[in-house]
């Protein structure tokens, strides 16, 4: 009965409530890189009696990792791939 009641009120909810699995770039960013680390770990593809699996692009994921990540930076008001240095206070004088 637990599990009855549990998946009424999940069905029960808004659909604001209801998370959207790429809604922001910062998901986009986790599910991109979660697909790049299995391509690094498993490989491109592999082969099982008759049935192969050949994942993602490697290098076309990277790309849209670079561009989801100078995104967000733009967003956030940083320049993407800049540096800030602090050298201390400035005892020439």
């Amino acid at each position: 009965m637990e599990g009855k009641e549990r998946i009424e009120h999940e069905s029960n909810q808004t659909p604001e409530a209801v998370e959207k699995p790429y809604s922001s770039p910062s998901q986009q960013l986790r599910v991109l890189n979660e697909a790049i680390y299995n391509i690094m770990v498993g490989g491109q593809s592999y082969k099982i009696g008759t049935r192969s699996l050949t994942r993602a692009d490697l290098s076309t994921l990277i790309a849209e990792r670079n561009r989801l990540e100078a995104q967000e930076a733009q967003e956030s008001g940083f320049l993407y791939g800049a540096y800030a240095a602090d050298f201390g206070y400035d005892n020439r004088r």
